[in-house]
């Protein structure tokens, strides 16, 4: 048995014992990287430890950190007041809002995961103030960064189109773009659907007076099922001193991330650091409050699939799909291939890597360069919503008040319905058609 097939295997082995185990799957990861690593491919430690994400590390860190401070002195609360005052009290508009927001930052400038990085924790603690899915939020958030994220001026669009121009591929700039917005809007637009959207209040109420609460199916004034209304907290709607200077830095974190192209981790850990200083009490509860079993979880498995990319593993399964006398056969298990991949590595490292592997069946004519680089794109990247992504990983660290197992669990599925169901589909509208 080949190097590649035992570590794929043992790839596996960790899903299954950690599913039925109910052992942290990070930690299983690791022992996995070493053993592997070590017996299998006779990696040094230091050849093991390069494929930690430490990158990813102070992101997830640095973010639940600062928004734990957030939560501690109440500026989410403040948020969440507002942005209900925004859209008139329509709490079934606010869902749309972080879609927006999101696709905005990233069409102009944002890399995918700094724009969930900014917008995910005050989502989800709407989220949790509402009764609203924190599946359906998090999912909104991700499809909107993922929907604006192939604009022609964005850090994903220009990669792609980088690399069709590199292996002179025919290009398409505009298709690519509406491709991965038209796919992500309507899969949000499902989502919406399917996880109670339609049921959120859609009628003008005033912030802080919804509660949900469907086990009693009680109706509010509003009207809806499962609405009670309660008196608006004050508190929550005032400006302290503590709040203020988190606004500023919140701002900060915006400015810094898209107009000077700083690290979002790094930045957000020193915003909190020095809102800490200020206010002590606040920081020290906030640091308990940092997700560390997800973090472990996902350093453990990007750190293992660090290692099956060093062995050779990525790049195996996908020439030995190349390989294929098919070409649309090949194109449709390449599509497949990155939604898998990505799903657990850098969208961009997989789409860098697919699209040269394609480049010698989309030279024989057989299959249209735009709508091929269009689905890859959009597979590789509509998946982002695994917890085992960045943008997954964001989302499932930052949502409050929820059973972290089970809510993982959501976006693991969910991140696999969208790995089994969207390669298909934009196989058969882009690339069936001979598009380019």
């Amino acid at each position: 048995m080949s190097d590649e097939l035992i570590s794929i295997l043992v790839l596996v082995v960790v899903f299954v014992i950690a599913t039925t185990r109910s052992i942290n799957m990070g930690a299983l990861s690791f022992a996995a990287a070493f053993g592997v690593g070590e017996l299998v491919a006779d990696f040094s430690a230091d050849h093991i430890f390069a494929g930690f994400p430490g990158d990813l590390f102070v992101v997830l860190v640095g973010v639940t950190y600062l928004f734990a401070l957030a939560r501690a002195n109440g500026t989410t609360d403040w948020l969440v007041h507002a942005s209900i005052r925004l859209v008139g009290g329509r709490v079934a508009l606010i869902p749309w809002v972080m879609f927006a927001i999101s696709g905005v930052l990233t069409a102009i400038g944002a890399v995918s995961p700094a724009a969930v990085a900014i917008v995910a924790p005050l989502a989800l603690s709407f989220a949790a103030r509402y009764h609203i899915s924190p599946l359906l939020m998090g999912a909104m958030v991700v499809h909107g960064a993922q929907g604006g994220g192939f604009s022609p001026i964005s850090i994903y669009g220009s990669i792609v189109n980088g690399i069709v121009d590199r292996e002179k591929l025919p290009g398409n700039e505009v298709t690519l773009f509406l491709t991965s917005l038209v796919v992500n809007l309507v899969i949000a637009a499902v989502v919406f659907v399917v996880c109670g959207g339609l049921k959120l209040p859609r009628t003008a109420v005033a912030a802080g007076e919804i509660r949900q609460d469907n086990r009693d199916g009680k109706k509010g004034e509003d009207g809806e099922e499962g609405a009670a209304v309660d008196a608006p907290a004050d508190a929550e709607s005032r400006l302290t001193p503590a709040r203020i200077a988190t606004l500023a830095a919140l701002v900060a974190l915006v400015v810094a991330v898209l107009a000077f192209d700083l690290d979002a981790g790094l930045t957000s850990i020193t915003l909190a650091v020095a809102l800490s200083v200020f206010w002590p009490d606040h920081g020290k509860k906030a640091v308990n409050e940092v997700t560390w079993p997800t973090v472990l979880l996902i350093c453990g498995v990007l750190t293992y699939v660090g290692v099956l990319d060093e062995m050779g593993t990525i790049d195996y399964a996908g020439k030995a799909v190349s390989d294929i006398g098919i070409p649309l056969l090949a194109a449709l298990l390449l599509c497949y291939i990155g939604g898998i991949v990505s799903a657990f590595a850098s969208s961009v490292g997989i789409m860098g890597a697919l699209i040269p592997l394609a480049v010698p069946f989309l030279a024989q004519g057989d299959i249209g360069a735009v709508g091929m680089i269009a689905a890859l794109a959009v597979s590789a990247t509509v998946v982002d919503v695994s917890p085992f992504s960045t943008n997954g990983a964001l989302v499932l660290a930052n949502a409050p008040d929820v059973d972290r197992d089970r809510f993982f669990r959501q976006l693991m599925v969910y991140g696999g319905i969208m790995v089994v169901a969207v390669p298909p589909v934009v196989w058969l509208t882009m690339v069936v058609p001979g598009l380019g």
